[in-house]
């Protein structure tokens, strides 16, 4: 592979599937065995010289769940960054969170404040949680931001730019995803990274989330390599 993108997008999908299809009587066993999932995914792009992955864990949506299924998620959510917290420094992952961080429960908020301090000084890759996230949410605050900043007269309206919206976003750190992949065979985006994604490459897999690999990785990554990402531009002209 000699193409290797910058920033990874991942849609983890089909836990609940993963969990009725392997005779379990709540979803919740597929969320647990999901997180192995992200392991494998975080190490393998960590391995592949990925610099950021970011991951759709918790939808601003998802808390419309059952609260039964919510609790549990936000319990597995504090578990496991207790015990994937060795795991990140190994491979030298810095984790990061995207979303309504506010509204997560405050001992998650602890929890997640505490791992994030803890690997701050990672440098080898950016794993970004995106948590009580959403696509819509995320553009209707940059907009409410730019709409003070205008009204206090530090930017002037008819200059506002590209540029001023993406410094708005919650994904400011970050460059823009180069790829997309989307598990459990579903092909829609969710609103997840609705500005972000305008010119990723999109992948939709079959392997519902639970089963993902690094194996299941790697071939995307492959199919990745072979696309040709013109941007508006002609394949003349990216050959010259």
């Amino acid at each position: 592979m000699n193409t290797i993108p910058q920033h990874v997008a991942i849609i983890m999908d089909g836990n609940g599937r993963w969990a009725k299809k392997q005779g379990f009587a709540t979803r919740i066993r597929g969320h647990e065995i999901g997180v192995e999932a992200l392991r494998r995914a975080a190490t393998g792009a960590a391995e592949l010289g990925i610099q950021f992955l970011t991951v759709y864990a918790f939808s601003e949506e998802n808390w419309q769940r059952p609260k039964a299924e919510v609790d549990a998620l936000m319990t597995i959510l504090m578990t496991s960054l207790r015990k994937e917290l060795g795991v990140l420094q190994e491979n030298g992952i810095r984790l990061n969170a995207i979303g309504n961080l506010a509204a997560l429960p405050s001992r998650a908020r602890r929890q997640l404040d505490e791992t994030m301090e803890a690997t701050k000084g990672n440098q080898r890759m950016v794993l970004t949680l995106a948590l009580s996230y959403g696509g819509r949410q995320e553009l209707l605050d940059a907009v409410r931001t730019i709409a003070t900043q205008a009204a206090s007269g530090q930017i002037d309206p008819q200059s506002i730019s590209e540029e001023h919206i993406a410094k708005a976003l919650w994904t400011s750190a970050m460059p823009d995803p180069d790829l997309l992949i989307r598990t459990s065979g579903e092909q829609r985006i969710s609103n997840f990274m609705l500005w972000q994604i305008s010119y990723a490459e999109l992948i939709f897999l079959p392997v519902l989330w639970p089963d993902f690999s690094k194996k299941d990785l790697v071939e995307a990554l492959e199919e990745y390599a072979q696309r040709e990402r013109r941007i508006g531009k002609t394949s003349e002209q990216l050959k010259q």
